[in-house]
Parts: structure tokens; C-alpha cells; sequence
């Protein structure tokens, strides 16, 4: 009889004691270091190991491409019961299902386990960009959209995108088209084509660049939130200079679809246990996330009513029919 080390590991938690239910050991994020994904696993796996609700570190693995695609594809096809595994998500997540960008991949082929905070969106520029404003930028965007290219941690039509092309839309100018995005995979790529000039401007969430905003590489023209984010006082909201938009990221998780209620009620019970832990509190208030806690069959419902709210936007802009 073949023994693997996965069923001997179990025999030894069964002879301690311990739950059969699989201890986490994964988390994928689906782009390359330095992005919001990659920080959202790295922070959320370390905290859960320091309280306690996993016996050992939990290994964080990059996995880039085609938007979070290549990791989505990834879990469904390939390790749809290993219930070990926990994969990064935020509201880039269900827009590129919202517009079908995933292969035919749909989002109930994955089970949504939670979201633990909302990370306002950013316009950020370079230091010596000319642009002292947001309007300054919007204002250079219409007058040439080709020469001001904008980049973006998502793929083309997705959620990054989908926030410069709502800040336009707001601003007067309905060339969706005509405006010029760059997406690569995460957040510090972004920042690199804006850093060295090929972009005038970098779109994404202020947890991912907070430190290139500290570092001084960047500034930052406006948050898309309803008030200054408590980290960055400085910033300016976009509501403050005239442009009625917010765009909050979340961030959160989704696991395996065919792992059992019971192994998903495991990783609801750490998930909750990290939003009450005081070093997920002061993960949010260093990198400027408001509180947004949203886990179990609460998150899987509002998961299904904001791809829809996504689809409808994404029409109005001619990103799908």
C-alpha cells in the first residue's frame, strides 16, 4: 500500500488530537511580488500563523498571467479539492469574471470566503511629473489621451482600468477608446512604467504603492474614497477637487469550490479570527484599509450582486455587450 506524506501527516494530527480538517499550507497570488494580491497572502498568512490558527507558516506562491486567470484556471482545473490552498482575490477578481475575461471560467466554480478590507483607489504620478493635480491630469488627458497613457496592476478592462475610465466618464470626456491603459501584473510593475516616464500616470489601490508614496517615487493626485484615507492625510479625495467617484478595492480570498463544508468553515473561522486580531488592525492602519469584513455565506452573496453591479457598469462603457 502506498503511504503518501500528506496521509501520514494526517495519522500524526489524528494521534495528537487534532482535527482531520487539511492545515493550511498555500496562498497563491496571482501576480508577481510587490502588488496588492502578493501583499494581501504575504500579511494575511504571516498573521495567521503569529495567532495561532495554522501550526506552521503558510507558503506564499506568485502565480502571474492574464489578469489572475492563470491562477484561476489553476484552482479550478487542477486543485479544485485541495483544501489546503487559499488564493488572493479583490474586486479585480470579479471583474474579469464580471466580463468573461477568464476563459469561460464563471465564479461559482470557486467558493468566496471572505473579504477583510476596502483599499481606496489612487491616481499616483511621478515625482517630477507636471501635474500638480488631478484635474491638471485629466485635463492633460483630454486635450492628448495617446501622449497620457495611464498603467494599471489589472488587465485591460479590469478593475484598475475600469477606474480611469469611470474618472473620465465623470470628468466629461466619453472616448472610452481613446484613452490609453497599460495593464501588467501587480501593482509595483505599474509603478515601474510610471517611475520611468512611459506612463503619465499609475492606476491601483494605496495598500499596494503605500511605501512608493512614503519612498517619495510618487505622488499622489487624489484617493477614490469618501474621505482622506487616515495613513496619507495629505491626499486629496477625488470628491475634494470636483470628481464625484469612489472605487474601493476589496481584499480577500477564495478557496477550492469542491473542498467540503466543513473544511470551508475551518478557513471562515481563521479568516474571522484575523479580522478581530489586533495585527490585521494595524496592517489596515499602516497601509490605509478601511475595515470591510464580509466572510462565509455573507461575502459568497455579495460576491454574486457585485458581479452583476460590474457587468452592468462594464456595458455602459463598452467594455462588453
Amino acid at each position: 500500500m502506498k503511504t503518501t506524506l500528506k496521509a501520514l501527516a494526517l495519522s500524526v494530527m489524528i494521534g495528537a488530537g487534532m482535527s482531520t480538517v487539511a492545515v493550511a499550507t498555500e496562498c497563491i497570488a496571482p501576480a508577481n511580488p510587490g502588488g496588492g494580491w502578493d501583499f494581501t497572502c504575504r500579511q494575511v498568512s504571516q498573521i495567521m500563523y503569529e495567532i495561532g490558527v495554522v501550526p506552521n507558516p503558510i507558503q506564499v506562491t506568485n502565480m502571474a498571467g492574464a489578469g489572475g486567470g492563470v491562477a484561476y484556471t489553476h484552482v479550478v482545473g487542477q486543485r479544485d479539492t485541495d483544501a489546503d490552498l487559499l488564493v488572493a482575490a479583490s474586486s479585480a477578481t470579479t471583474t474579469r469574471l464580471a466580463q468573461n475575461a477568464f476563459a469561460g471560467m464563471t465564479a461559482d466554480q470557486v467558493r468566496w470566503l471572505g473579504t477583510l478590507g476596502g483599499d481606496a483607489g489612487v491616481i499616483v504620478v511621478a515625482k517630477d511629473s507636471p501635474y500638480q493635480t488631478l484635474n491638471d491630469l485629466i485635463e492633460a488627458v483630454k486635450a492628448n489621451p495617446a501622449k497620457n497613457a495611464f498603467a494599471g496592476g489589472s488587465a485591460v478592462g479590469g478593475f484598475d482600468h475600469l477606474k480611469v475610465l469611470m474618472m473620465m466618464d465623470r470628468a466629461g470626456f466619453t472616448d472610452a477608446r481613446a484613452i490609453k491603459y497599460i495593464g501588467v501584473d501587480g501593482g509595483a510593475d505599474a509603478i515601474t512604467q510610471t517611475v520611468g516616464g512611459f506612463t503619465a500616470a499609475m492606476t491601483g489601490d494605496i495598500s499596494e504603492i503605500s511605501g512608493f508614496i512614503k519612498s517619495g517615487d510618487v505622488r499622489a493626485l487624489a484617493v477614490f474614497a469618501e474621505e482622506r484615507v487616515e495613513a496619507f492625510p495629505d491626499v486629496p479625495t477625488a470628491k475634494e477637487q470636483g470628481l464625484d467617484l469612489v472605487a474601493m478595492n476589496w481584499r480577500g480570498f477564495y478557496v477550492p469550490k469542491g473542498i467540503s463544508d466543513e473544511e470551508f468553515n475551518v478557513w471562515v473561522d481563521r479568516l474571522q479570527k484575523v479580522a478581530e486580531s489586533e495585527q490585521w488592525k494595524k496592517v489596515m492602519a499602516e497601509n490605509g484599509l478601511a475595515p470591510y469584513a464580509l466572510i462565509g455565506g455573507e461575502f459568497e452573496g455579495w460576491v454574486a450582486n457585485n458581479i452583476a453591479e460590474i457587468q452592468e457598469i462594464s456595458r455602459e462603457i463598452g467594455i462588453i455587450k
